[in-house]
């Protein structure tokens, strides 16, 4: 096994004005932008500057929930999209990148038609909410053919928590295609904690952190057989399609940033500069009390909330440094070490420190004395082989047989040479034990990385619903090429 990597970032002096590039030999297509040098660390202007221009935070369009229902149309289509003082191109959720932030709350239905005006078959997943994996609810095995629409009726139950989630397209063999290439959005479900008096008075931030390949035609969603065994990574990092935005604050004001990596395959690891970083929430919402981290791994399909304190003048910036995931034969990415800045906070005004809740939402499940059934899945990498327990994906097959009211054990071991995000359909879990104990989260999870040479347990309460559903890792190319399973619940 190899040793656990360090994940703090290097802190550097401020500097908003650096552009690095992610990785080696990215490209920024078309002639209006600056062509980057292949794995060069030197330091260039950053791309809003050399297009004449600071990048502004964009915030997603939101459509919310009204006398207990949310009812929308999310159009699925390639369109050209702004970029920097251009455009790109991209899929997009009603004509932009990234879709429109969903706001319910518990026992809310969500009504969405969705319309399918790609070139390849398509779908709705609501990732991470307690919901039903049958009919029209969730259900990743509906197909919508290109030309056809198909119209989803999600309930969310009443005790269903408060929290980030988000969706995005689950169609096998076409899932990393369309979320790198643009087709992610926010769900947020509003929480008895949201109405916290600190909480309310924050700044809240919608983040949706993607690396889209940059080009003029949809050329950009090709990649090679080894970029799949890898997990395609793009050209650079966006926050809601805009690379390295700058937002404003006043001191003593408190920001919420909610983050979901809705990138098809690559893991940030984040720290803020010129602020604390503190961690309040998770895949599970907000945690019983906020942590100061030194630095938050947030691997594909992962989300948090950060809570920042614009305490002093100056700039506070989010960044991310490289983190090595892992390859095939020892084949990884770059090892550099430098950050790279995602985006600046500029405060302005005199000191004032904000207040910051200390104490916010009810302890996560509780570890269960006694288990009714133990399990252990193995995820692995043989050749070109993507397997679950030896077995590439089959949509006939259904894998694990679970029981309704169970309370099991799950072990997930990883004998590859690359980490997996291990994604469970329907439930969230507490993480109790890990090869790497700083995967062991006081929150609960939908989505926990596994280590390569690794292996991680969490506690799986199966409750609220039946039918089928699955479980797969969350490097997306990884999913459609094959380490997938179904379970299937049944009543007692």
């Amino acid at each position: 096994m190899r040793e656990p990597r360090p994940r703090r970032p290097v802190m550097t002096t401020l500097n908003r004005r650096k552009f690095l590039i992610l990785g080696a030999g990215a490209v920024v297509g078309a002639s209006a932008f600056p062509l980057l040098g292949c794995g060069s660390d030197e330091e260039v202007a950053p791309l809003g500057a050399a297009l004449g221009s600071a990048s502004t935070f964009l915030t997603p369009t939101e459509i919310i929930s009204t006398d207990g229902v949310l009812e929308t149309s999310l159009i699925m289509a390639a369109a050209m999209v702004p970029f920097g003082d251009g455009e790109r191109w991209a899929y997009t959720y009603n004509g932009a990148t990234p879709g429109p932030t969903l706001r319910v709350r518990p026992g809310d239905l969500m009504r969405i038609r969705v319309v399918n005006q790609l070139g390849s078959p398509t779908n709705l997943h609501t990732h991470g909410l307690y919901v039903s994996p049958e009919g029209n609810s969730d259900n990743v095995f509906v197909s919508i053919a290109p030309g056809e629409e198909f119209l989803f009726e999600i309930q969310l139950p009443e005790n269903h928590r408060g929290g980030t989630y988000w969706y995005h397209p689950h169609r096998h063999g076409y899932v990393a295609e369309q979320v790198s290439a643009g087709l992610a959005g926010m769900i947020i479900v509003e929480g008895d904690y949201d109405s916290d008096p600190v909480l309310a008075a924050a700044t809240e931030r919608i983040m949706v952190l993607s690396d889209p390949a940059i080009g003029q035609d949809n050329g950009i969603v090709s990649v090679s057989m080894m970029d799949r065994m890898m997990g395609r990574e793009g050209d650079l990092v966006t926050i809601n399609g805009v690379h390295q935005p700058v937002m404003a604050a006043e001191t003593g004001s408190l920001e919420r940033w909610r983050l979901v990596n809705a990138s098809s395959s690559r893991f940030y690891n984040l720290a803020l500069v010129g602020a604390p970083t503190v961690l309040a929430g998770n895949d599970g919402g907000l945690m019983e009390t906020p942590q100061q981290i030194d630095s938050l791994l947030l691997a594909p399909g992962e989300r948090a909330e950060l809570l920042v304190a614009a305490n002093e003048p100056g700039t506070i910036v989010l960044q991310t440094t490289h983190y090595d995931r892992g390859g095939m034969g020892g084949m990884g990415g770059s090892d550099s070490n430098e950050p790279i800045d995602l985006l600046a906070l500029e405060v302005t005004g005199l000191t004032k420190e904000a207040a910051m809740p200390t104490r916010i939402e009810k302890a996560a499940i509780a570890k269960p004395r006694a288990f009714t059934g133990q399990r252990t899945l193995e995820l692995n990498m043989s050749g070109m082989s993507l397997t679950i327990d030896g077995k590439i994906f089959d949509h006939e097959r259904v894998d694990q047989h679970l029981t309704l009211g169970d309370v099991e054990e799950w072990t997930i071991t990883n004998p590859s040479t690359m980490d997996h995000p291990f994604h469970i359909h329907i439930w969230q879990f507490q993480v109790t034990d890990a090869s790497d104990q700083r995967l062991i989260s006081p929150g609960l999870k939908d989505t926990v990385v596994v280590p390569a040479g690794g292996w991680v347990k969490f506690v799986l309460h199966i409750t609220g619903f039946t039918g089928k559903a699955v479980y797969h890792c969350h490097i997306l190319d990884h999913e459609d090429q094959g380490m997938m399973g179904i379970f299937e619940t049944t009543a007692r």
